[in-house]
């Protein structure tokens, strides 16, 4: 029983420190664009070296 009085503070203090990283995580902008990172991401606007051109395979 006495292991609840180390087990709860703990828990809180854990639950508080999770709270306060995702507060953070709001006020500093982090989900503003989820979408448009995706797209940004496997857009190949910024490749270095851009792929030829797919070929015409002739039947």
């Amino acid at each position: 029983m006495e292991i609840l009085f180390i087990l709860i503070p703990v828990s809180i203090l854990l639950g508080a420190g999770g709270l306060a990283a995702f507060l953070w995580s709001l006020k500093t902008r982090q989900y503003d664009d989820p979408k448009g990172d995706a797209e940004r991401i496997l857009s190949s606007e910024w490749d270095d070296h851009p792929r030829p051109p797919p070929q015409k395979s002739e039947p």
